[in-house]
């Protein structure tokens, strides 16, 4: 049976913004039952640092602001990603008590174009805009407060990205990938649906001073059907196991 598509809306998709005088993806707000993605804006500061302060043990393998100073510097960072063109950054809102519960992003936004480029690579084609979409995407720097975790809530997020990417922008490869160190990550990405490509070895210095190795996953355009109705099937039955059983009479 196929997914009801009123799940997921999409606000803003069709304007364009110009940031210093250039053309950009608009940030759109993405919504669903539980959670709303919101477009990051510097306010955000302080509800992501009283996140991120519930229980640390688990923000091991990335940077998650630690105190309201380094929430500042860490959305300020997140813009200045953004604002090259080619990420688009995201807050987590939780809708059941209005509260923000983490972040997420798109990023290394890519199009394609004919002839191709040379030597290829993240960001040599053109920058995004509204009229030239990404043709591949990744989705990652993903971080929720401990209260969010394992609770649906990273699910509902990914099926908003995977649906804007796939279905808006119409990409034709969404890359994911972890510190190959992060267990956890890597189990959430695989359940996902997520095909492995491999490990990237001495990838990239890592936030415990490590230097990490990267495990890459990836979703294609082809896979997405397939792969976007047994994800709503998931999220239909945890909706249903979490609904509270109706007293007897």
């Amino acid at each position: 049976m196929r997914p009801d598509r009123r799940y997921i809306s999409h606000d803003g998709a069709s304007r364009d913004r110009v940031l210093e005088g250039r053309a950009m993806l608009t940030p759109a707000t993405l919504t669903s039952r539980m959670v709303q993605l919101e477009p990051l804006v510097a306010d955000h500061a302080e509800p992501l640092a009283a996140a991120a302060a519930e229980d640390r043990h688990s923000y091991a393998y990335t940077w998650v602001p630690d105190g309201p100073a380094d929430a500042e510097r860490y959305v300020q960072a997140a813009l200045e990603h953004q604002g090259a063109g080619r990420a688009l950054v995201h807050v987590v809102r939780k809708l059941a008590d209005d509260r923000i519960v983490g972040t997420t992003r798109f990023l290394d936004l890519e199009v394609f174009t004919w002839p191709p480029p040379w030597p290829p690579g993240v960001a040599r084609g053109p920058a995004p805009t509204q009229d030239q979409p990404p043709s591949v995407a990744e989705i990652g720097s993903t971080w929720y407060a401990a209260s969010a975790q394992r609770t649906g809530i990273n699910l509902e997020v990914k099926l908003l990205q995977l649906t804007h990417a796939f279905e808006v922008w119409e990409v034709l490869r969404v890359t994911l990938k972890t510190d190959a160190r992060n267990t956890a990550s890597r189990i959430a990405i695989e359940r996902l649906g997520a095909k492995a490509e491999g490990v990237r070895r001495a990838h990239a210095p890592a936030g415990d001073g490590a230097v990490r190795d990267s495990a890459y996953y990836s979703i294609t355009r082809t896979e997405w059907p397939d792969l976007r109705d047994r994800l709503y099937e998931r999220l239909q039955a945890g909706a249903q196991a979490r609904r509270p059983a109706r007293p007897s009479s």
